[in-house]
């Protein structure tokens, strides 16, 4: 007779896989790197144009896999006694627009918090109830509709990473988010050093086009892990940890060329029930435990991808997210 693992005991069948192999974190760390250095350089001095969009897609695509791979190391799950480690990923946190006093406390708050009620926004897209909703003022439902709009998704440059990321929280608390700013004037800086030196074509091409492209995906597949048809939010008294993972996590399935540029980010459910399991080892982990192979599953289709974007409250009657 097999028994089911669940709970407590659900957790600690991942602890053997939240185990950091050095070397194979710094080769994803050097590699990832090494293609994104020479990607932008494609965009600067590649001797075709066409050659250069391509290699401006394959910047975006590589700023993706290297902002997952920050992502491990905030969370501590790839090297975390590196001192080094630790000074890289900082001034990559800068260089992206992901400053660490903002992200690491953010995203841990969201880890502790995710699906419920009450204080799921935190770190997170918001969530209010179909009642509360309704009973919000005009510009309360605007401001709710506008942060969870495709559009504000698909310009996640801008209102997720420059103002959501870096302004906000500066505007906010200025001494405890320093570095908010200096992403933003290192960001603005290298902008206007690559028009002056380059041109404008060369601006958007190495530095507009990428981030936009990644931090529309970036956006998007964060909505998608929590966002998706069949999810379930709880108030404090019905919320579990191992609950909020399985059934407030998607998996989200893509063909393994995807998976490698989004650092396996879809598999996130399991990282949401044990967030110090390396990127590289989630697909090992669900391979080995069957509780994990049956998530609630989306994809990057196009049809998948509306059945997300219009969910936009919670029915507690019907106990599901609807539309509008």
């Amino acid at each position: 007779m097999t028994i089911l693992l669940s709970g407590k005991d659900l957790i600690l069948a991942t602890k053997d896989f939240a185990v950091d192999t050095p070397w194979r974190s710094w080769w994803s760390i050097g590699s990832t790197f090494f293609l994104l250095a020479l990607s932008i350089a494609g965009t600067i001095w590649s001797p075709h144009i066409l050659l250069q969009g391509f290699c401006s897609v394959l910047t975006g695509l590589l700023i993706l896999r290297s902002f997952v791979i920050y992502h491990d190391h905030q969370h501590a799950s790839i090297l975390p006694h590196s001192k080094f480690a630790e000074f890289m990923m900082r001034v990559y946190g800068i260089l992206t627009l992901n400053p660490s006093s903002v992200w690491k406390s953010s995203h841990n708050y969201h880890h502790k918090h995710n699906s419920k009620l009450r204080s799921a926004h935190i770190g997170s897209f918001p969530i209010m109830t179909k009642e509360k909703f309704l009973n919000s003022t005009p510009a309360q439902q605007r401001r709710y509709l506008f942060i969870r709009h495709p559009l504000t998704i698909l310009f996640g440059y801008i209102f997720t990473f420059l103002y959501g990321m870096c302004l906000q929280p500066f505007m906010m608390y200025p001494r405890k988010h320093f570095d908010c700013l200096l992403a933003i004037v290192v960001h603005v800086s290298i902008g206007v050093f690559l028009m002056m030196q380059f041109g404008v074509g060369t601006l958007f091409l190495t530095l507009i086009i990428p981030c936009f492209l990644a931090y529309a995906m970036g956006s998007y597949l964060f909505y998608a892990q929590h966002n998706f048809p069949g999810v379930i939010f709880s108030d404090h008294a019905g919320w579990t940890y191992e609950k909020a993972a399985m059934q407030s996590s998607s998996y989200l399935k893509t063909g393994k060329l995807m998976a490698w540029f989004s650092g396996n980010i879809g598999y996130h459910h399991i990282h949401h029930l044990n967030a110090k399991v390396p990127f590289y080892r989630l697909p090992d982990l669900m391979k080995k435990v069957p509780e994990l192979q049956n998530p609630v599953t989306t994809t990057l289709s196009p049809v998948d991808i509306y059945r997300c974007l219009r969910l936009k409250v919670w029915d507690v009657e019907a106990q599901q997210m609807v539309g509008l």
